[in-house]
């Protein structure tokens, strides 16, 4: 599908995980693309991998730039320069442990940067900013499966800090008529999850464990569950989110994007055992079993999402369901570590 020369994409994080995925389904579309990421928690092998693409005679193009989006005149200036037509924000410093941490430079990187997010699109006149909010924000909701609508207290600051973004978007909505769509991820993975460090997502580190023949570790009894979204499904949901008629978004300034289906720990340290084993040629039994520690501070017990909203509004369905994900990304970096 070619892009239309007219439009520029815009998006930040885009040497994240999920910021790199957009921008590769993007440059495929043949779209004009600006990439942004300071490499804080982004990595420059997915900047070199997307100008590989980018130099496809069949791709579109790309325009990277190291840049922080909490350096406000930095970020109007490049706004202005290149007129953007939507902006795709996936900038942020995410991980609730990180939060507890260090609640001010996730308030930083992900508040004062949003606020600056929205204030270049505004004066740039971008069509629609497509932001990434979280689950994190139904806090200590009961209800289950997750509506848009019926949200609890947060539970630690980073789930703050994305409140904080869903309410200044609905704010800059009203007063000046910028666009916006949240879309409340509930618990992405797939290729290009970082396994390494203290806040690294449970998928890619008990991937790494497993690999090695390593038992992993589980926080809680292992029933704890969540929504686990392969990242094709939330690459869809921006797309998605960023081009459908806006008489398809009244009264839908947040989105949840899941599969709506709820895995256990348990459930899903199977699955990784069982893909792991095959690509290895073992007996899933000749992976050690897991470890229980304690249940993790300001973590949640159970999350699913409705995801009827996304199914309305924009024509959301999901491509590849938690299994699906797991056996594309299990074969996947099989495939990378023999390169």
């Amino acid at each position: 599908m070619a892009g239309s020369e007219s439009n520029v994409w815009v998006v930040t994080g885009a040497a994240g995980f999920i910021g790199s995925h957009i921008v590769e389904t993007l440059l495929h579309r043949g779209e004009k693309v600006v990439a942004v990421d300071n490499f804080v928690t982004g990595s420059r092998k997915n900047i070199d991998l997307l100008e590989s693409i980018a130099g496809l005679s069949t791709a579109g193009s790309l325009d990277f730039r190291e840049l922080d989006i909490t350096d406000r005149a930095s970020l109007h200036n490049l706004f202005l320069e290149v007129n953007p037509t939507y902006v795709l924000h996936q900038a942020a410093l995410g991980s609730v442990p990180r939060s507890i941490e260090n609640p001010i430079r996730s308030h930083e990187a992900n508040v004062d940067g949003f606020i600056n997010v929205l204030e270049a699109s505004r004066l740039a006149r971008v069509r629609r900013i497509v932001y990434a909010s979280s689950s994190s924000v139904y806090g200590d909701s009961v209800e289950s499966p997750k509506r848009e609508e019926v949200i609890g207290e947060c539970l630690s600051p980073y789930a703050a800090t994305k409140r904080a973004n869903e309410i200044y978007a609905q704010v800059y909505g009203r007063t000046y008529e910028v666009e916006t769509v949240g879309l409340r991820y509930f618990n992405v993975f797939g290729p290009r999850q970082d396994p390494n460090g203290p806040y690294a997502a449970v998928i890619p580190r008990w991937l790494a464990a497993l690999k090695e023949r390593r038992g992993v570790t589980i926080f809680g009894d292992g029933s704890t569950s969540r929504d686990f979204c392969y990242v094709k499904n939330v690459v869809q949901a921006n797309l998605l989110a960023a081009t459908v008629a806006s008489s398809n978004l009244r009264g839908t300034d947040v989105i949840n994007i899941a599969c709506g289906n709820t895995t256990s720990l348990l459930e899903l340290e199977f699955m990784l055992r069982s893909a792991v084993a095959d690509s290895l040629k073992i007996e899933p039994t000749d992976i050690p079993d897991p470890v229980f520690e304690d249940f993790r501070k300001g973590d949640i017990k159970h999350s699913l999402a409705a995801i009827k909203r996304a199914s309305v509004a924009l024509q959301y369905s999901p491509t590849h369901s938690v299994d699906d994900g797991i056996r594309e990304l299990v074969k996947h970096e099989f495939e990378a570590s023999s390169r």
